[in-house]
């Protein structure tokens, strides 16, 4: 018996991986959290597959499902959305599992940050500008962060912020990053990225706020913040195709007086 924790994607049923489609598809458990993850995608359980939407339920009851399941045989989907491995809280159910002798996999899938940027038809990484992406939170009621964790740690290094559960915290946000990015920073507002009634936001950090409000958004949404999020045109190319800078799949004709070497890449 195995339990499998699925990432659903962001939304949309056919951002779900091959992989999750065939497990949801075999497993006679189904546990799903029906607040972020639509029913669409636990549609393909068998027939008579126990399919239970654990959005009202305690980790204490899961687990008991779940325990369950493993005296009858029977292996179970726990399906959660976008990739479990970003806020997908399964750190403390493994804990369970594994103190009761329990097998479990992790299927990955697509994050919603990936959905908003291909939603946004853009790349997150943008040679010069951006080349990397903190992933983080606002506490909010949740548990708090680690002490070294804050906004404006991260905000020093200027790159793309993309903030979760922070949309009823946009004026501390804009308190702790205007410092470091200016207020005429780009920031994108994705509310519930890939589903059919998905809404995403352009402004800045000094407006975006007001149209959060005037769009009446209150959960359910993603905050990416900084310069890559602009119409940013002159920036120099990847050396990933460049043709003068060849690597072992794409070697370099070298002229040396009437002869032609391939000359191998560095490293």
């Amino acid at each position: 018996m195995t339990v499998y924790f699925i990432g659903a994607g962001p939304g949309d049923p056919e951002l779900l991986t091959l992989k999750a489609a065939r497990i949801i598809g075999a497993c006679p458990v189904c546990l799903y959290a029906g607040s972020l993850v639509p029913a669409e995608v636990v549609a393909g359980a068998p027939e008579d597959a126990l399919v239970r939407d654990t959005a009202s339920m305690t980790l204490e009851e899961t687990h008991a499902e779940i325990l369950a399941a493993r005296d009858r045989g029977e292996d179970v989907a726990r399906v959660h959305s976008g990739d479990p491995s970003l806020y997908g809280a399964i750190a403390e159910q493994i804990r369970l599992l594994r103190r009761d002798g329990v097998e479990y996999e992790i299927v990955p899938g697509v994050p919603a940050y990936a959905a908003a940027a291909a939603a946004l038809g853009q790349e997150l990484t943008v040679p010069e500008v951006g080349q990397s992406i903190v992933l983080t939170r606002m506490s909010m009621k949740s548990t708090s962060m680690p002490g070294g964790e804050t906004l404006e740690n991260f905000a020093r290094t200027g790159t793309t912020l993309a903030i979760h559960l922070g949309i009823r915290a946009l004026r501390e946000i804009e308190r702790q990053l205007i410092p470091h990015y200016g207020a005429d920073c780009p920031v994108v507002v994705a509310y519930r990225a890939s589903w059919p009634d998905a809404i995403y936001l352009r402004g800045t950090l000094g407006d975006i706020r007001e149209k959060v409000r005037e769009a009446k958004i209150t959960r359910t949404a993603l905050i990416l913040v900084g310069p890559v999020l602009g119409q940013v045109r002159d920036f120099r190319d990847s050396a990933l195709y460049d043709g003068e800078r060849p690597h072992v799949l794409r070697p370099r004709l070298v002229e040396s007086g009437k002869t032609k070497a391939i000359m191998e890449p560095d490293g």
